[in-house]
């Protein structure tokens, strides 16, 4: 099977994971903040805090940015649960934003929209959460100067997007942002096995989400509370946090796969840019790129009309299956999965969202795509839709 994504690791990656296998540290070593910072040179960022998971850097985020009880969150319907749960792990409400249908990512008029309602019911976010789908960014200066009126807090979910550039700025730089969130699950840009991490300008956010990664444990004799005489304390838990922590193993693969990071979104963009020139042709629709944006492509969506291409998106999809094409739907809309329908979310209530999601097919996109693959790909799409 050709898959939609996979990760691509050198030998030079194996050596770095190696060299932590051998070393005295495979956790809490001196691996992980070189990895860190490296992240955080590479977006502009002040500092960068590595955990288990992007999941765990958006419920650190948001806790860092005190989300809780009584509290809304909103992100977009198209995105993995993750960007919507991470709320619910604090106690908050959640509500989405329907999407821009050119961009696929948060709507900034809906948005604007849906603020002014929630500014008169008494109901405004105390988080939003714009996620760059696919890669693409999102218009983050018009959702900040939102922010700036309305008075919610940013976390750019920047799972899809990093090495993606937004007004000249890499993602993650967070100009208009408090908080960004990479993902570096083996089917992203570049992987650590498992891990995330979260970027920020602010040093005291930095601060509280290493705490809250780490069981909210800290060695700062300056941070601790009194200590009875004569006892020896070289820790103290100053407050609830989590096991989150990325080990140094992972790190040391996320490492050596950043020196790479730029030729992946290379080979990404001859891969989009071959789509683009094959396909146009076809009745569907293809990813935009807005103007002042740099995209990742972490996906390649192709939209199905069925009244323009005559074809159902099962029948497109099935017949990529049986084919060796493992092509994958990004994404169901949160508010439409069984969980979330029990919250109250009901069929119709992001309508782009939902047009999106019965219509989209990620083709594969990946740096180690073949030519040949690649060629494969591109004739099977002519054959169910030409």
């Amino acid at each position: 099977m050709i898959p939609y994504g996979r990760h691509n690791i050198s030998q030079s990656d194996v050596d770095a994971v190696v060299d932590v296998l051998r070393s005295d540290f495979l956790t809490q070593g001196a691996v992980l903040p070189r990895f860190e910072t490296a992240v955080a040179e590479y977006c502009g960022a002040a500092q960068g805090v590595a955990v288990n998971s992007a999941t765990s850097a958006l419920h650190v985020a948001c806790l860092a940015l005190e989300l809780g009880s009584g509290d809304w969150l909103w992100t977009s319907p198209n995105t993995f649960v993750a960007s919507a749960n991470a709320a619910l792990y604090c106690g908050a409400k959640v509500d989405f934003v329907d999407i821009d249908p050119k961009t696929y990512n948060m709507c900034p008029i809906k948005l604007e929209q849906k603020l002014k309602l929630a500014e008169k019911n008494g109901k405004l976010p105390k988080i939003v959460i714009p996620v760059h789908y696919g890669g693409q960014p999102c218009d983050m200066a018009a959702i900040h100067v939102l922010s700036r009126k309305y008075g919610f807090r940013i976390i750019e979910d920047a799972s899809h997007a990093i090495g993606s550039s937004y007004n000249g700025a890499k993602i993650g730089s967070c100009l208009d942002s408090d908080i960004t969130v990479f993902s570096f699950h083996p089917v992203k840009i570049i992987t650590s096995g498992e891990g995330g991490m979260a970027m920020t300008q602010s040093a005291e956010l930095g601060r509280r989400m290493r705490l809250l990664r780490a069981h909210g444990i800290t060695s700062e004799s300056a941070l601790f509370d009194a200590r009875p005489n004569n006892e020896i304390w070289n820790y103290q838990q100053i407050e609830l946090g989590y096991n989150y922590r990325m080990t140094d193993i992972h790190a040391a693969l996320g490492l050596s796969q950043l020196t790479q990071l730029d030729q992946f979104i290379g080979q990404r963009h001859k891969i989009a840019s071959s789509y683009a020139t094959e396909l146009q042709s076809l009745p569907i629709i293809l990813p935009y790129q807005a103007c002042g944006t740099h995209s990742s492509y972490h996906l390649y969506p192709i939209r199905v009309n069925q009244p323009m291409s005559g074809r159902t998106q099962q029948q497109v999809y099935d017949w990529f299956w049986q084919n060796g094409i493992s092509v994958n739907l990004h994404y169901i809309p949160v508010h439409r999965h069984p969980y979330y329908k029990k919250l109250g979310f009901e069929l119709g209530d992001f309508p782009a969202a939902e047009q999106m999601h019965r219509e989209v097919i990620s083709l594969p996109i990946y740096a180690g795509l073949s030519d040949s693959d690649q060629t494969k790909v591109i004739k099977l799409t002519h054959d169910i839709l030409s």
